[in-house]
């Protein structure tokens, strides 16, 4: 099954905890704090891999936790760094964030990278807190968060040409004459379910040949196939719009041109910018030979190949099943994929995410206030890291969090809201009682 969209979560590795500890050694005078620092918690970073080509492991495991780093622990020593998590995606996986919607990364090459979640930072040991008024802090640091979101990975094919056209015109077919690929053909709609990839090899190089699903009116809305392989067609370079000549489904080809790229058009003005070959494709049924004499006195093809002709697009004669003309349309693709090659890619038009304004984090320092009805309530992300770090059996670390909930304008916010002494101020599970010693009862 070809799986192109799939929506996870993932969550990078908890810093881990500095450590209070002190020298206990005999015949060792003043030993002093040496609690070391906890190690940094691990990325979640995404990895393009060309061997890949959907996205089907993502519907079966959702979550992915990277590993935490360890505690600091005694003797100065550091706590090991949580392990990296890689996750492997194919080529041409776009990351994005679910909860703004916006580009994270376009995964375009072989081996690229991208840090989509940072682990937190590992928190200071107790030696790290010493001055010469304070050479016995007993507190340490708690390790920074993890960084947990939703993604979403959505697939486009890299492919450098792609088969464009209704169902049953014989894409398949042509893909089968032109590569080693062997997708399903039958006579009916919709043989094709799932764009298929195949190599051609031309001259001593070679490119990537595409057959993407067939197209029916209202596919730029989202009917039939719709957008889950019109945008597979937009990381291609150039189109081979394949039309059947014939008429064999009972409709004009002249009108199936004309519809295909209004579709293509409507889905994306990008689309109607790439260099297009027209392949007329079922020329045996009508009767006309392979030979240049004998298109000439095919009424059908003559009026179809002057129609398109007149729009700017060069039009083949082909038969499929019988690889007649292949091998000239093959060449002519070759031939404008050198062109576009030499042309610099247009900028892709997304909104990108921001990766300095996420580390920066606006909302870090931020205190709140709230009132559940029996005790008032602060919550704040650098409040809850203090609330970690702090040792309430130690003056000195109790003080350092009151300080702090004082400088931030949390007991303001809370006297605003109507907090008076002996009412409960809690923080995360811990309650403690207000007390102002300059309050006036």
């Amino acid at each position: 099954m070809f799986v192109d969209r799939a929506k996870i979560l993932i969550r990078s590795g908890k810093g881990g905890d500095g450590c209070v500890s002190f020298r206990r050694e005999p015949f060792v005078p003043e030993g002093g704090p040496d609690g070391g620092n906890g190690g940094k918690g691990g990325d979640v970073v995404f990895e393009a891999d060309e061997n890949l080509r959907t996205l089907m492991d993502f519907r079966y495991k959702r979550k992915y936790e990277a590993e935490n780093g360890q505690n600091g622990m005694r003797k100065k020593r550091f706590g090991k760094n949580g392990e990296d998590l890689i996750i492997k995606v194919p080529v041409g996986t776009m990351v994005i964030d679910e909860e703004t919607g916006k580009l994270m990364g376009d995964m375009t090459r072989h081996g690229q990278t991208l840090v989509a979640a940072k682990g937190g930072k590992g928190g200071k040991g107790n030696t790290m807190f010493t001055t010469p008024t304070r050479q016995a802090p007993n507190f340490a640091e708690a390790g920074g968060f993890a960084k947990e979101r939703s993604v979403i990975l959505e697939m486009k094919l890299i492919a450098d040409v792609g088969l464009v056209g209704f169902p049953n015109v014989g894409k398949s077919s042509f893909l089968a004459a032109s590569t080693s690929a062997r997708p399903k053909i039958a006579g009916y709609h919709f043989t094709t379910i799932e764009p298929n990839l195949g190599v051609v090899q031309m001259f001593d190089t070679s490119f990537v040949l595409a057959d993407i699903a067939g197209i029916i009116e209202g596919a730029h809305e989202g009917a039939g196939l719709g957008h889950d392989f019109l945008k597979h067609i937009e990381r291609t370079r150039v189109l081979i719009h394949v039309v059947d000549v014939s008429g064999s489904e009972g409709r004009d080809p002249i009108e199936d041109f004309e519809k295909i790229n209004a579709e293509l058009s409507q889905y994306s003005e990008k689309l109607t910018r790439k260099p297009q070959i027209v392949a007329a494709n079922k020329i045996d049924i009508l009767g006309c030979g392979p030979d240049p004499e004998d298109l000439e006195i095919c009424d059908e093809y003559i009026r179809f190949r002057e129609y398109v002709e007149s729009k700017g697009y060069p039009v083949f004669a082909m038969s499929a099943p019988a690889r007649q003309g292949v091998e000239e349309i093959l060449e002519a693709a070759f031939k404008k994929l050198q062109e576009v090659l030499e042309e610099p890619e247009e900028a892709p038009e997304y909104e990108l995410f921001d990766f300095e304004l996420d580390d920066a984090d606006p909302d870090y320092r931020t205190v709140y206030a709230d009132h559940d009805g029996e005790s008032y309530v602060l919550s704040g992300k650098q409040l809850l890291k203090i609330f970690n770090s702090t040792n309430f059996n130690d003056h000195g670390s109790m003080r350092y969090l009151y300080r702090y909930i004082e400088n931030s304008g949390g007991l303001e916010k809370l006297k605003e809201m109507g907090m008076e002494n002996g009412d409960t101020i809690r923080i995360e599970d811990y309650e403690f009682e207000y007390y102002d010693e300059d309050y006036d009862d």
